[in-house]
């Protein structure tokens, strides 16, 4: 199994995320935002969190017009696995993979602690390991992790079972305590919380690793 994790000025979870797929026995190879193509023969691409290009215009903005997010998105619509997570959410949602928008914070403060989810669906390969309804800890560290869509949009994450995990206790105002989503195809996922430290006891937590792992059991499978 191959992944590629992702750099971008400003990025400062890629290794975090590049350790986590490699503990999950993925091989990884990294990547340069001004590459303009991605590795042979992979199975998924992380984006990692951070603050890509120091957040000017919009968290992620400037990111998804890199040269290498043309290729993630034909990667994506291919039906390659993408996994997104903080910072990466933010840019798939900029790219378009992923429908909604990240705002700032409710409380208009960063937030940097464990959180609480709740596991909403174990349909699709990242969350497979995971029983729906069960409640996990992962830790988030954001300023504008604030998920907003409109209504039509989010009966439609509820109705076709595309939200991945929910807040218990919502920490930044998301609509519907969503803190990550699916896309239609169940092959991206953009969530702000972050598995890849939640994937050692060290961390205080392994509730991370179910989701590097079962993706991994689901590409073997396949």
């Amino acid at each position: 199994m191959r992944a590629a994790v992702v750099t971008f000025p400003g990025s400062n979870c890629d290794r975090d995320l590049a350790v986590a797929f490699e503990t999950a026995g993925f091989e990884v190879e990294r990547v340069w935002h001004k590459d303009t193509a991605l590795p042979d023969n992979l199975d998924v691409v992380g984006l990692p969190g951070g603050f890509s290009f120091g957040d000017y215009l919009r968290c992620g903005a400037i990111a998804a017009n890199a040269p290498i997010c043309r290729e993630v998105i034909a990667f994506a619509k291919r039906g390659g696995h993408v996994l997104g997570v903080c910072n990466g959410f933010q840019v798939l949602v900029e790219t378009g993979l992923l429908p909604g928008a990240l705002m700032r914070n409710a409380g208009l403060r960063f937030v940097c602690k464990p959180v609480a989810l709740k596991v909403e669906t174990e349909l699709s390969a990242f969350t497979g390991l995971y029983d729906s309804g069960t409640e996990v800890t992962i830790p988030v560290a954001h300023h504008d992790g604030n998920y907003q869509a409109d209504a039509e949009t989010l009966r439609m994450l509820d109705a076709e079972a595309r939200v991945a995990f929910r807040y218990c206790d919502n920490p930044n105002g998301s609509a519907g305590d969503i803190a990550g989503i699916l896309s239609e195809n169940r092959r991206v996922l953009g969530m702000m919380p972050h598995p890849e430290r939640a994937i050692d006891p060290l961390h205080g937590g392994t509730d991370g690793l179910a989701l590097f792992s079962g993706l991994a059991e689901a590409l073997v499978s396949a």
